[in-house]
């Protein structure tokens, strides 16, 4: 709990979950004296230079990432990963704290915290959250840049969108409004119309490593169904040829998920509906065989356009029967 905080910046305070500046302090009418006197007292505590806690005890995790940003000053907001954090992006605890300032800004190193600098500061900034932070698409996109793989960059994509946080739309839009960072080719690509639906990696793999080279006809991704008064989803679905390809790529396969799918696989049956399923290693390992399963269940129901990616593809051989 505060305590010892004066009425001229208690408002303040509770605002930023306990945290103000010197600076703040100062403007309101407290003395520097005042505030050396509280944190010698043990009321309050000096978390980084200009910037106290008007409590004693542990900080908060919101304490901790307003502490940050108003240590970073002027025009700071988190960003990237404690962005993500906020915004439920992801379910990870961020540490250290990232702060975002604007490029022509310079801030002394705090512990703690990263700092990033940015042009576009003013731009990403969200205009009404607080504490300060990143609008969503910027940060999907800034962690997008700094991934190492390319899976997690897709990753990063498929997260924001799967979990209704934006739409493929904003972030293409803002995306033309960056300037060209690492994997911007690739993120172009799979924010395109073409890769509309694509909700994880497997499932962007399986467009890129499946599908595409392999002649497969264009799917009707994340496709909503209802059987008896439930509401779920297919992954992919080759309507014309009434086949379903469900894509797992969890580790782990939990019995209350194993059913769900038993049942939507049910489902599909009666609705005369074949389904395949594949999980992350038979794509990402053997592409090839994949496609040969859904080109060989394809040709049986009238497709005869899939076709080898090379030399020794198992996809030839079921075209030629099927020719």
């Amino acid at each position: 709990m505060m305590s010892d905080v004066p009425a001229c910046i208690a408002g303040l305070a509770e605002l930023q979950c306990g945290i103000i500046t010197a600076d703040q302090a100062l403007q309101a009418g407290l003395s520097r004296a005042l505030l050396r006197s509280r944190v010698r007292r043990g009321r309050w505590q000096r978390i980084h230079r200009g910037v106290y806690a008007t409590f004693s005890g542990e900080l908060s995790r919101a304490a901790i990432m307003w502490a940050a940003v108003l240590a970073a000053g002027q025009g700071a907001m988190l960003s990237h990963r404690s962005a993500a954090e906020l915004d439920k992006l992801t379910d990870e605890r961020s540490d250290p704290v990232h702060v975002t300032i604007p490029a022509e800004r310079r801030a002394e190193p705090r512990p703690g915290v990263v700092l990033h600098r940015s042009r576009r500061a003013a731009d990403a900034a969200h205009p009404a959250l607080a504490p300060p932070r990143t609008r969503i698409e910027e940060t999907i996109l800034d962690l997008a840049a700094a991934a190492t793989t390319l899976d997690d960059m897709v990753g990063w994509v498929t997260r924001g969108i799967g979990r209704r946080l934006t739409t493929r739309d904003r972030l293409a839009a803002v995306l033309l409004q960056r300037p060209p960072a690492h994997w911007h080719r690739q993120l172009a690509e799979l924010l395109s119309e073409d890769m509309a639906g694509v909700h994880s990696p497997l499932e962007w793999r399986y467009v890129r490593d499946v599908e595409r080279p392999h002649g497969l006809p264009a799917a009707v991704r994340q496709v909503v169904f209802v059987r008896a008064g439930r509401r779920g989803y297919r992954d992919v679905l080759y309507e014309q040829y009434r086949t379903a390809v469900e894509l797992d790529g969890s580790i782990a396969h939990p019995a209350e998920s194993r059913w769900r799918d038993i049942r939507r696989d049910n489902a599909a049956a009666a609705d005369g509906v074949t389904t395949l399923r594949f999980g992350w290693l038979d794509v990402t390992r053997d592409p090839c065989a994949v496609a040969a399963e859904i080109a060989r269940a394809l040709s049986q129901r009238g497709y005869g356009g899939s076709r080898p990616c090379s030399p020794g593809c198992p996809v030839g051989r079921v075209r030629g029967r099927s020719a």
